[in-house]
This record gives C-alpha cells, structure tokens and sequence, in this order.
C-alpha cells in the first residue's frame, strides 16, 4: 500500500511542475522580518513576514527583466535555481509578472546562446509578423462581413471601424475573445453595442462627469437600442 502511494506520489509530481518561487516587487516601504533591513526593493513572503532577499536565500541570483522571451526561457532553462518577479497592480486588481530572478552564470550562458542564433530568431519573428499580419487583415474582413449581416442598416465603412477597433490583436477586446474570434453572434453585437454607446451617445461624456458606470449605461440605453434597431433593418 505505501509503495503505491509512494508512486502515484511521483508521478502526480512529474506531471505537475512544482509552482515557481515568487518575489514581490512591494508598492510601499516594507522591512526585512529578519535582518531589520530596508526598505526592500523586492521581499519574499514567507508565514506572512517579508524577507529581504539575502535572508530568503536568494540574494545570489541576478534579475532579468520582461521582455525578451527567448532570454527568459533559456536562462530560466540554464539555472538551477529561479524566481518570478511579480508586483500589483491596483487597477486590475491582481499581480503582473515584471521578470524573473536568475543563477548569473545561467543569465552569461543564455545570452551567449541569443547571441549566436540571433539573426535565424529575427528572421523568425519577421516571418510570423507577416503572417499575423494576414491573419489579422483576414479576420477583420470576416468580423466586418458577421457586423453587415446582424446590422445590414450599418454604414460599412462604420462596420470596419469597429472590426478594427473590436478585433485588435492584444487589445482583450470582446472581438478578440474566443467567441468573437468564433463570430458567435453575441460578441459580435457586443462589439457593436460597444461602440454606439462610446461613437453615438453622451456616455463618456457622463462618466467624465462623474455618473457611476452603471447609472450612465441605464441612460444612453435607449439611444443604443434607437440606433441598433435602425441598423437591423
């Protein structure tokens, strides 16, 4: 019974990773719990306390900035010992990775290696920019042709507009959610929607004056469905 347990012990760890050590990047001044020093430009928490990095032994890895994927993966790959850096964001509610901590050596050993391979990766990246550029341009077209035909009253050079705003790649706009990339009919009339409420209506102009967001869509509501009534016929 023990050697069974033992092994689905393993293997539930083989197939799932251990989570990454994580150090925060604090948004006011906080002290080590140990040594007393500070304030911490990053800490580590541990039962609660915050630990400068030295105490957390993980004063020996250097930081590596976001930004370079490729540099990310290899010194991450190369060393033995790593850490996630993350810092909160208050206005999306949540922690937002800034870099990773890294073995120096590991950090030397994967940039030699972008080095050598530089020019192939750029070629690469050049390659997939052309593509997504494609794949973009042909998206949109669909995105505009699903607007047409749920609001054929809509003018179509509005109905690109709001395909290029909706479907913007990175934007995390409805059009590019699953189900806008899918045309699923809801997202794309919530594209739609979108778009009279901010082009069409005094909506933005009561949220600048200080209409709570809920109260404000109450208001222009009908003026949205005036509009979206006309386009449907």
């Amino acid at each position: 019974m023990e050697a069974a347990a033992t092994h689905r012990t393993r293997a539930a760890e083989r197939r799932s990773p251990p989570a990454p050590l994580v150090v925060v990047e604090p948004l006011r001044r906080r002290h080590c719990a140990e040594c007393r020093g500070g304030p911490l430009p990053r800490l580590v928490m541990e039962f609660n306390a915050p630990l400068c990095l030295d105490c957390a032994d993980l004063g020996n890895l250097v930081y590596l900035p976001r930004g370079d994927a490729a540099l990310t993966r290899r010194a991450r790959e190369a060393s033995g010992l790593w850490a996630v850096v993350v810092r909160h964001n208050r206005r999306r509610t949540r922690y937002e990775r800034q870099g990773i901590l890294v073995e120096e050596a590991a950090l030397v050993r994967a940039e030699a290696a972008c080095l050598a391979d530089a020019e192939a990766r750029a070629r690469r990246r050049a390659r997939d920019a052309v593509r997504r550029a494609a794949e973009d341009v042909r998206f949109r077209d669909a995105l505009t042709a699903a607007i047409l035909r749920l609001f054929p009253g809509c003018p179509p050079e509005r109905a690109a507009g709001i395909a290029a705003h909706a479907g913007e790649r990175g934007s995390g706009r409805v059009g590019r959610s699953a189900a806008g990339r899918a045309l699923d009919e809801t997202a794309v009339s919530a594209a739609v929607r979108a778009s009279v409420r901010h082009l069409d209506t005094e909506y933005d102009a009561l949220l600048m004056r200080g209409v709570p967001r809920r109260q404000a869509r109450d208001r222009v509501a009908p003026v949205i469905d005036a509009v979206l009534s006309a386009w449907r016929r």
